[in-house]
């Protein structure tokens, strides 16, 4: 202990850094040196674990007269896992302007509570010119106030948070200027009707909908410089999704999608380099996607035969195609197989690699595996992911095994 104690402030707060805050707290115990070092620590992370009432009242007890006489100039992350709805909104408003007051770059706020006891968050963390990152989780009341300047922000995610008006979200992007990360999760208590998402500078948005307990008349998007998209939207009433740019510099998009019309969201990704997508809708033929390199199809929504052979046929350049079940879907089978009358460029010219997963051995499924297997004169692999008893795999295997192959090189592997 006596050789700790002889180094530098500074480099024991670095030390306490390596360690959960409430352990670093513990250490004030250990000499009169120790007693106020964990004060210096610019990342704050409090998890309220136990809900007991015994427990959140001595968690709010330290937090009330702690972090007031907090003495790092910078804090650079504030984090608040609370479980529950026994802390006073009024507490974790006033946790909240401390931290903003000392020049605040990360704030995160995981909030279960009831509706009675939603979070009004205060007004100096929407012109906190430091904040970088900030994450809002559960109760949490979003009124955001006619006074908003966020120059710094980069990552904003939503999730589960309660919009006062339709508009709420908009005011607070709008005044955002350099924001890239966005995620909003909308929650079954809100009431937002109309979502509407413009930021000039996004580079990666996750828009998640929820499903029948929630009803949302549409969304519009403007992002330009999108590179990555993520759209979960299973919203059981007719909605419209109203994308008001092409996305030119997109990389990759997960589409997990009941949307009727799926021309405006298709139109406005055709420059994407990898698509997971997972819809039962068929957009319009004339879409040509001659960047996409890597497609993931899931079988969960009965895949048909004529949307995969659409998606190929627009795609020229695709390297690798993935045949999935996404996460937490359950596969309803394919359509029978009608051979195309034509062979995908993508297959004759540029497919590299394939995989199927949760392969079942029917004889659509197999279909499809041995047409690509005939035709795909550049395929180097083709992977077949089953989970059936050995013995079917075995006769699948052989099966497949030998059927005939474009591709003198393509090695065929069995999981």
């Amino acid at each position: 202990m006596d050789r700790i104690s002889g180094l530098s402030d500074e480099l024991l707060v670095k030390i306490l850094l390596l360690v959960p805050t409430k352990v670093a707290v513990t250490t004030s115990i250990l000499s009169k040196r120790w007693e106020y070092l964990w004060m210096w620590l610019p990342k704050l992370e409090f998890r309220n674990i136990d809900c007991s009432e015994p427990e959140c009242k001595r968690l709010q007890c330290f937090l009330n007269s702690n972090l007031p006489v907090h003495r790092a100039p910078v804090i650079e992350s504030f984090r608040l896992d609370l479980c529950c709805s026994r802390f006073k909104p009024e507490n974790i408003r006033m946790w909240v302007v401390k931290a903003v007051s000392h020049c605040l770059r990360e704030l995160e706020i995981v909030y279960e509570s009831d509706t009675a006891k939603p979070i009004v968050l205060p007004s100096n963390l929407y012109t906190c010119k430091s904040l970088v990152v900030l994450k809002l989780r559960g109760g949490i009341f979003l009124d955001v106030p006619r006074m908003v300047s966020l120059p710094s922000l980069k990552t904003l995610k939503l999730i589960s948070v309660i919009y006062l008006k339709d508009e709420t979200l908009q005011r607070l992007l709008s005044n955002c200027p350099i924001l890239e990360d966005l995620l909003v999760e909308l929650g079954e208590r809100d009431t937002t009707r109309k979502l509407t998402i413009v930021v000039p500078s996004l580079q990666r948005l996750s828009l998640d909908l929820a499903y029948d307990h929630y009803h949302i008349d549409g969304f519009m998007l403007l992002t330009p410089a999108l590179k990555y998209f993520k759209l979960w939207d299973h919203n059981c009433d007719a909605h419209y999704c109203l994308i008001e740019s092409t996305m030119p510099f997109l990389v990759e998009a997960h589409l997990d999608v009941e949307i009727h019309e799926l021309n405006s969201l298709i139109g406005s990704l055709t420059s994407v380099k990898r698509l997971s997508i997972c819809s039962q809708t068929i957009f319009d033929e004339g879409f040509v996607f001659n960047q996409l390199e890597h497609l993931e199809v899931c079988v969960c929504s009965m895949l048909s035969p004529n949307q995969l052979v659409q998606l190929l046929n627009a795609s020229s350049n695709l390297k690798r195609l993935d045949i999935s079940l996404m996460d937490e879907h359950e596969s309803s089978g394919m359509d029978d197989w009608n051979e195309p009358t034509t062979v995908p460029e993508c297959i004759l010219s540029s497919l590299q690699s394939f995989s199927w997963s949760k392969y079942t051995g029917e004889p659509h499924e197999r279909d499809v595996v041995v047409y690509i297997l005939k035709h795909a004169r550049h395929l180097k692999t083709a992977t077949i992911k089953s989970s059936q008893s050995d013995v079917p795999k075995l006769e699948m295997l052989k099966e497949l095994a030998l059927s005939s192959r474009a591709s003198t090189t393509c090695q065929l592997v069995f999981e």
